[in-house]
């Protein structure tokens, strides 16, 4: 019988075709119910274009939905994505705009301190709507969440529900791809153990045939090409002996070392690409009020041939994995920390190695982080775990404190200039945060 597939925010169309066109490629898969779920019409539309001309190329007997309801998709649904965003230029301006005038020159925002925090304020509340109706229409389904930002609002929904569930985010992967080909190694020849938080977990072990690749790597990065590709994830392993699974740009606004003067920007992040500003500032410049910040054009797309070769997104070999032929899959995957990390607080949102068989997930233990990583990750991950209960209760103080302890944020700013910060924030969000008490 066909699995039923749902996904939400399927008007990210770049994503939910990569997603697809990966499902699509396992044979137990290749005839799924796909259900396109997305409230602004048009970007639906475009996205079921999309999705149509995948299955026509790849002459798959899968069936295609469209829906604007997701009550009306999920019943009977195997599985369920979400890809969504919450809000859009607006939003955006409102998360951005305070930080950047108080002194703290974020690159995206979309993961942690300030902007991450007020983010994760908007978006969770939609994501635990979403889960409280997979649990009423599809109480079997599987979970998959690669909505930012991911620790914030995994750590909050695996709190609060029971379902199936874990986050999902490509950095482990592509980052054990840039690093194979540095060395010049075929990616069959690697293998890693990663662990640490989402956006800054680290390889622990990082192989080549069974040898360690750590010196490979030094040697490869004597090249100042290969070393100005990622300066600032570089300089860290340089410095910290272990190479971390996000980039420069992201890595940049969670320590306190980078963003902090001009002079190291102009240093550690390569401005003529627009890194300084951080590609949202970049974006807004070009936007149309209430516009969605990531508007694409897909004729290219839908005039061309499409390229059916599975991607390496972990969604779709997760879904083989519990609802497709049952082979065993291994990815890095965020859930809450159950003895995996020792050394990370107990219940923090953990980006481990899990192993998926048709019985469900299965977590992996890594003992402790080295040490001096450790601190790092901890900072962020108590950040992330106060941030979670200043939502759970309405609690504004709480949300201060989570970005008063923000590793760049505190580097930049006074206790009381954050908290002026955080008071405006919470003044531009009030339409969207009703709930929370004015900071005092």
């Amino acid at each position: 019988m066909p699995k039923t597939i749902v996904f939400i925010g399927a008007g990210s169309a770049i994503f939910t075709r990569r997603l697809v066109r990966d499902v699509l490629t396992y044979p137990e898969l290749a005839d799924a119910n796909i259900r396109l779920v997305d409230i602004h019409r048009g970007r639906l539309d475009v996205a079921v274009q999309c999705v149509e001309k995948i299955v026509r190329e790849g002459n798959y007997p899968a069936t295609v939905e469209a829906y604007e309801d997701r009550t009306l998709a999920l019943p009977g649904a195997d599985a369920v994505i979400t890809t969504i965003q919450v809000g859009g230029e607006e939003h955006l301006r409102a998360d951005l705009e305070p930080p950047k005038k108080a002194g703290v020159n974020l690159y995206i925002g979309d993961t942690r301190g300030p902007a991450g925090v007020f983010r994760f304020l908007r978006t969770a509340p939609v994501l635990q709507a979403i889960v409280a109706d997979i649990e009423k229409y599809a109480p079997h389904a599987v979970y998959l969440n690669y909505t930012n930002p991911m620790a914030m609002v995994m750590g909050a929904i695996q709190r609060t529900s029971q379902i199936r569930s874990v986050g999902l985010c490509h950095s482990v992967q592509r980052t054990a791809h840039q690093l194979a080909g540095w060395i010049g190694a075929d990616e069959s020849e690697i293998s890693y153990v990663s662990a640490g938080i989402n956006h800054q977990a680290w390889y622990l072990e990082f192989t080549r045939n069974g040898q360690d690749a750590y010196p490979q790597i030094t040697d490869a990065l004597r090249d100042e090409k290969l070393w100005f590709e990622e300066p600032v994830r570089n300089d860290m392993y340089r410095h910290l002996g272990y190479y971390v699974t996000e980039s420069s740009g992201h890595n940049s606004e969670y320590n306190p070392w980078y963003r902090k003067r001009e002079d190291l920007i102009r240093k550690y992040i390569d401005t003529s690409t627009g890194e300084q500003a951080g590609y949202p500032f970049l974006v807004l410049k070009e936007m149309e009020p209430g516009q969605n910040w990531r508007e694409f054009t897909f004729d290219d797309f839908l005039n061309e041939p499409v390229d059916l070769a599975r991607g390496d997104e972990f969604a779709s070999g997760i879904l083989n994995a519990l609802i497709g032929d049952g082979t065993p899959f291994t990815f890095n995957g965020n859930t809450l920390n159950k003895g995996y990390i020792d050394n990370l607080p107990a219940d923090s949102c953990v980006e481990v190695p899990i192993v998926t068989t048709a019985e469900g997930f299965t977590p992996q233990a890594v003992g402790a982080l080295p040490r001096h990583l450790s601190i790092l990750n901890a900072v962020n991950a108590n950040c992330d775990d106060l941030a979670i209960e200043g939502y759970l209760e309405k609690d504004s103080e709480k949300i201060f404190q989570s970005i008063a302890f923000d590793p760049l944020t505190s580097a930049m700013l006074s206790l009381e200039e954050i908290r002026d910060m955080v008071r405006e924030m919470f003044d531009r969000a009030r339409g969207w945060l009703p709930e929370y008490q004015p900071l005092s």
